[in-house]
């Protein structure tokens, strides 16, 4: 399974060199995690109340290229590999009209309750919903 979604570059965007600053891409990968994880049923303020959270523990973030003012973006997130105590998000960024690729990133979650405390296994919800979901990467 995997979400795409197109998004317009603003000034509000980019830095004093007039390209995308670092941390605009990471809220745009995360708004792909977060509306991934809604398509798969998963809520997450619904998981809140269940005591479950599904926080990021790593990252890795490849910055390829930069974009620029006006460009339009394609994030497009998929589940990479399910284990019982983590997920990995698979995410690209890329140019809608050129296909030049931007970011090249990977995300580990785990599940947690709402103390903190680690689950040893990934809560049952979570395992339903992540199963069968993973893609193969190119």
């Amino acid at each position: 399974m995997k979400h795409i979604f197109e998004q317009k570059v603003y000034y509000a965007d980019t830095d004093a060199y007039g390209v995308v600053w670092h941390g605009a891409y990471l809220r745009w990968l995360e708004a792909g995690r977060v509306e991934l994880c809604e398509k798969l049923g998963l809520n997450l303020i619904d998981l809140k109340s269940k005591d479950i959270a599904i926080p990021v523990v790593n990252m890795n973030v490849r910055y390829k290229a930069s974009a620029r003012i006006n460009d339009s973006i394609i994030i497009e997130t998929s589940i990479k590999k399910v284990t019982a105590l983590s997920v990995t998000f698979y995410q690209t960024i890329k140019n809608k009209e050129t296909g030049t690729l931007y970011i090249q990133a990977e995300f580990d979650t785990v599940a947690i309750n709402n103390a903190g405390k680690l689950y040893r296994k990934m809560p049952e919800i979570l395992q339903k919903a992540f199963e069968g979901t993973e893609c193969s990467i190119a």
